[in-house]
């Protein structure tokens, strides 16, 4: 195990899928056996990149978490959710037989440059002290209020209705969630987030992580891997 990362060093790890961030960055810390911060939390339906940052590093945790970041996944249409994803059963079916691509396209241009979003109330943020999540469970009608966030791109990759594919680059703090339940109104069927994967964060790509699995052989000898740790800031 390189003993530079204790003194520190970012670790760029592929959260699995039912992980937590805090599952993920556990296994990391344990493994290596050093203060360990994390840029993003990612829900645990989602997999993908997550930012670790050992010892020193970690002071430039806050500098990380404001990187734009680029993402991929699966839009369910004619149905949604509670929670906006998976993690909640689909209700309210409407066709979406109907709707042509030109109109999905559409919608991606229109929720494209500065929006107005509104997080789901199954999130983290807090309002009046408490995670708007545990409201929402303990049936606690929550009402969030739109707030700014930018969508630089919102690629419509491949459409299979009802699936819809996709790729979004955004602004920290945007929740893609948000994006399947503003697409599904856009087109009058409901939508939720089928599938997520965030694939990078500023310059930091996830071709270049590794599983806290994966990680945990590698220092200890194992399989080589391609250098995916550094003590650089990206530019």
């Amino acid at each position: 195990m390189p003993p530079e990362l204790k003194k520190g060093g970012v670790i760029l790890v592929d959260k699995p899928y039912k992980w937590t961030s805090f599952d993920a960055v556990n296994a990391i810390k344990i493994a290596l056996r050093a203060k360990i911060g994390h840029c993003g939390t990612l829900d645990p339906l989602a997999t993908g990149l997550l930012i670790c940052c050992s010892g020193a590093m970690t002071k430039q945790i806050s500098s990380y978490q404001q990187l734009p970041k680029e993402y991929t996944g699966i839009f369910h249409l004619g149905a949604i959710t509670a929670t906006y994803d998976k993690e909640s059963d689909p209700e309210d079916p409407m066709p979406f037989e109907q709707i042509a691509h030109e109109q999905v396209y559409a919608a991606a241009q229109k929720l494209t440059g500065e929006i107005m979003q509104v997080p789901p109330i199954h999130s983290a943020i807090k309002r009046d002290g408490k995670r708007s999540y545990d409201l929402a469970r303990a049936g606690v009608d929550v009402i969030l209020q739109a707030r700014p966030v930018i969508v630089s791109e919102f690629e419509i990759t491949k459409i299979s209705l009802p699936e819809v594919h996709f790729r979004v680059v955004c602004s920290t703090g945007t929740y893609i969630r948000s994006l399947a339940q503003d697409i599904g109104q856009l087109l009058g069927c409901g939508a939720y987030l089928q599938e997520l994967r965030r694939t990078k964060i500023g310059n930091f790509d996830v071709k270049d992580a590794l599983t806290p699995a994966e990680w945990k052989t590698f220092w200890k000898g194992g399989v080589p891997a391609e250098q995916k740790t550094s003590s650089d800031t990206p530019t």
